[in-house]
């Protein structure tokens, strides 16, 4: 079932889509060699918590399970669903830290994939491709397209490079929920799935694999490899259905400020 939002809603979604992307940007500053993946969950929860919010994925039960922590941290061949540890990053790692944010009754939701020191220039074209993906996907998510118009084109863009879609994992509806209808995947065909309408509210987020397609979950029950182990890259924005242009309702600008002033460069 779709759950369409008033303008007063969406605008509770976009603010909390601020305070997510500053919180990234808290993230973002400790994304070093040395630092820990526990370390890195600490800093997002209790800036989160500070500002009388909680964690969206903290508790988001799954099968009966409790997600344990505040931000899924994916390191290398880790696609998405991460456990924060005691792994210390190194240079060259990429991270995709993935995390939400829930106020006022409403989440927002949104990921970004950094490099940690420098990185090897085959996979800064990875997250290259795979961000310039998700805003393609974003320039098609307007009233009368249609889901497959989405997923489409960030399918296209990333398999015409050389990368690999994530079949098994998908966008959604976001909203009183963290996960609602409709599913967005990040493959399909234009002209097909559900009709888009203002008032829809959903995250789009390519998950694109330097090798093949194919991935596998870890011992834990929530972690998500790619089967040969090579890097996958994510990125993710939640946005509004409009008509004309899509209103994008998280932000990168806090965490990309960041960069800059670390003199990291930008995908």
């Amino acid at each position: 079932m779709v759950y369409f939002k008033t303008d007063h809603e969406i605008a509770i979604i976009k603010q909390n889509g601020i305070l997510l992307g500053k919180a990234h940007a808290e993230v973002a500053k400790e994304v070093k060699p040395g630092v820990t993946t526990n370390q890195l969950n600490k800093i997002a929860e209790e800036y989160i918590q500070d500002h009388q919010a909680h964690p969206s994925f903290k508790g988001y039960v799954v099968g009966g399970r409790k997600f344990p922590s505040a931000l899924c941290i994916s390191v290398n061949d880790v696609v998405v669903h991460g456990l924060p540890s005691a792994y210390h990053l190194v240079e060259g790692d990429i991270v995709s830290i993935d995390c939400g944010v829930y106020l006022n009754g409403f989440h927002a939701d949104s990921a970004y994939t950094y490099a940690v020191g420098e990185i090897s220039s085959e996979i800064k074209d990875l997250l290259k491709v795979t961000k310039e993906s998700l805003y393609l996907g974003i320039a098609k998510a307007i009233d009368g397209m249609r889901v497959g118009d989405i997923s489409f084109e960030v399918q296209h863009h990333c398999e015409t490079k050389g990368y690999t879609i994530v079949r098994e994992l998908v966008g959604h509806g976001v909203g009183r929920n963290l996960h609602e209808d409709p599913e967005v995947p990040n493959y399909g065909k234009r002209g097909m799935g559900p009709k888009l309408k203002e008032g829809m509210v959903m995250a789009i987020e390519p998950m694109v694999n330097l090798g093949s397609k194919y991935v596998k979950q870890g011992t834990d029950g929530w972690t998500i490899k790619t089967k040969d182990g090579m890097p996958s890259a994510h990125f993710e924005h939640t946005v509004s259905i409009r008509k004309g242009k899509a209103e994008i309702l998280t932000t990168f600008d806090y965490i990309e400020e960041v960069l800059n002033k670390s003199n990291i460069a930008i995908v």
